[in-house]
């Protein structure tokens, strides 16, 4: 095999999760991946399509993924093995900074000529901070990164200067900090392509299948994301994506959109081979509802599973237009609390003129939504928000009750509910002005927040609290949230009476764990402090991975076909005679 230019490594979120003593909590319950955070972001596809367009062999190993299914995976050897022209590694999420600088300082153990390339949101931010450690050699700033990827590339092939290396943080011979200048920001993704094929045929060339899973299982839920946009149009205060995150990281004034042209054609090619359901990340009515109205008209009739997501409340004839384009919907909204005053605290401000202090236009929009004939309604709250107290999260539980008794007799309606964790993005509004909105921080550098995430439990990592909860109550509430309202779905038929009883028998030994390890952080001789958190591992990992083998509720169904076979081995085909022909040329 010819030996890539470019290896893309996702890091786990703690690099030793498989030694360390961790009590993860809940903070990935709403999202694919376990608390490892092992899904890889979805730019390394398009970083990947991009470079290999313009003649770079580029490889993608989900280090997360094979660490997490094999445990006796050597995760030092296989880097070691590698022999790329550079390691690229993603610290988009904060949740990552542990895992993804111990894997660089691997690389440059086994390879210490070879560059190090890292990216992504929180890479952005640290920048500077990154390149004064000596595992990274570049950091490239941005939400749109591929094109200055592509000219860094060429000049490591080259040895040309960086000097003229858009968006590029770097160190010089002499090791003086260098900051190019933020000059690549896209105003559109017409040339950014989501090309998942471009995965099945990495598969065969690499002859890796293990590496290229997003998730742990991804294989019996293979879910797609579609790209409509980079940048966001809302202000929600936590959030590093926000348009104020946007606006002053990057200088995005506005998203860039894909056009509807385009999209569309993605989601086709992505229904070609998946049967797994496709999410149209972003709601559709950023760029306007003509845009809207023109992708959602080019998709009428859809098979298989949609989720597309509600960022405000929408009218009964946009619901009845989504539903008409995708007739296995299931949407997406996320209301964060009952409570407007904590809705609008917290950067979401919707609520009727006629009724600011209620939930009108929110419900007009749930019972639009399933007459429209939507066959899943997710609506997802959240704890740790700006004005919110224990006893309003409880509210909002009950608020729960309030709709499932209105609208959830089908059971299409699916209330959820997950505390801020584990940080407070940087970039974001609390994050820069945390008086402002009632949060205290406790990390605010890189290093501070890659040692918090090595703490024994999830209480210690959480980077923040509020004026109106403390950290121990943001836990304590959390848990008593959730098995609030893993009552009222049992109720309901949401969930079976086996599945309650193992959450309540998870969330109990969660909080007597969080309990025994606050009576060990009292221990004052470290050796033994650490030697009795050890000992709790098992328990600890019993709980951290106890869904790791089932079906969540949040999973659509996919069917007995997860795969097109057909257009897999056209791909598989297609690749075996590009290499056959000798493969791409590789760039001088």
């Amino acid at each position: 095999m010819t030996k890539p230019h470019l290896v893309l490594l996702h890091a786990p979120s703690v690099y030793d999760f498989r030694k360390e003593a961790i009590l993860y909590g809940p903070i990935s319950d709403l999202v694919p991946s376990t608390p490892i955070f092992e899904m890889y972001p979805i730019g390394f596809t398009t970083l990947a399509e991009y470079l290999e367009r313009h003649g770079f062999r580029t490889r993608i190993v989900n280090l997360a993924v094979r660490m997490l299914r094999d445990r006796d995976f050597d995760a030092e050897a296989f880097i070691a093995s590698l022999d790329p022209l550079a390691f690229g590694i993603d610290l988009h999420w904060l949740p990552h900074a542990q895992g993804a600088l111990e894997v660089a300082k691997i690389v440059k153990r086994h390879h210490p000529q070879t560059p190090v390339i890292m990216g992504g949101f929180s890479a952005s931010y640290y920048h500077q901070e990154l390149v004064t450690r000596q595992e990274v050699d570049y950091v490239l700033r941005g939400d749109s990164t591929e094109g200055p990827l592509l000219q860094l590339m060429k000049a490591l092939v080259s040895r040309g200067p960086l000097d003229s290396v858009a968006n590029l943080t770097w160190r010089d011979e002499r090791g003086r900090l260098k900051v190019n200048p933020f000059t690549y920001l896209p105003p559109d993704l017409s040339d950014v392509a989501l090309d998942y094929s471009h995965l099945v045929k990495a598969v065969v060339r690499d002859r890796d299948l293990a590496s290229n899973i997003p998730f742990f299982n991804w294989l019996e839920y293979p879910i797609m994301a579609s790209l409509s946009c980079r940048g966001c149009t809302q202000g929600c205060v936590t959030c590093g994506g926000s348009a104020y995150a946007s606006r002053h990281l990057f200088g995005r004034e506005k998203p860039a959109y894909r056009t509807p042209e385009m999209l569309a054609q993605d989601i086709k090619d992505i229904k070609r081979f998946s049967r797994g359901p496709v999410f149209l990340l972003g709601d559709l009515r950023q760029a306007g509802i003509d845009y809207a109205q023109e992708l959602l008209s080019s998709l009428r009739g859809v098979e298989g599973e949609a989720i597309v997501e509600l960022f405000a409340p929408a009218s009964q004839e946009y619901l009845e237009e989504v539903v008409s384009s995708f007739p296995r919907l299931c949407l997406e909204f996320s209301l964060e609390s009952h409570d407007p005053k904590v809705r609008r605290a917290f950067g979401k401000g919707y609520s009727s003129l006629q009724d600011p202090g209620g939930n009108e236009e929110v419900e007009a929009t749930i019972r639009h939504a399933l007459e429209a004939g939507c066959q899943r309604l997710d609506i997802f709250f959240m704890i740790g928000l700006p004005q919110q107290t224990p006893q309003s999260v409880m509210e909002t539980i009950d608020y729960c009750g309030a709709l499932l008794e209105r609208f959830g007799g089908d059971g299409r309606l699916h209330p959820y509910i997950s505390p801020l964790a584990p940080f407070l993005d940087p970039g974001s509004q609390a994050f820069e002005q945390p008086r402002k909105y009632g949060y205290r921080l406790f990390y605010r550098t890189l290093e501070e927040h890659r040692r918090a995430l090595l703490s024994p439990s999830w209480k210690c990592i959480l980077n923040y609290e509020t004026r109106w909860m403390k950290r121990g109550e943001i836990v304590e509430t959390t848990y008593e949230a959730q098995l609030r309202l893993s009552r009222l779905k049992a109720a309901y038929g949401l969930i079976s009476d086996e599945e309650r009883l193992a959450t309540e028998e998870r969330i109990s030994k969660a909080k007597e764990l969080i309990g025994r390890i606050d009576r060990l952080l009292e221990i004052e001789d470290e050796v033994q402090r650490k030697g009795e958190l050890q000992a709790l591992k098992p328990q600890m990992d019993e709980v951290n991975f106890a869904t790791l083998h089932e079906d969540r509720e949040l999973a659509l169904p996919v069917g007995w076909g997860r795969w097109n076979p057909f257009w897999a081995v056209w791909l598989l085909a297609q690749e075996w005679w590009d290499n056959l022909k000798g493969g791409r040329r590789a760039p001088s």
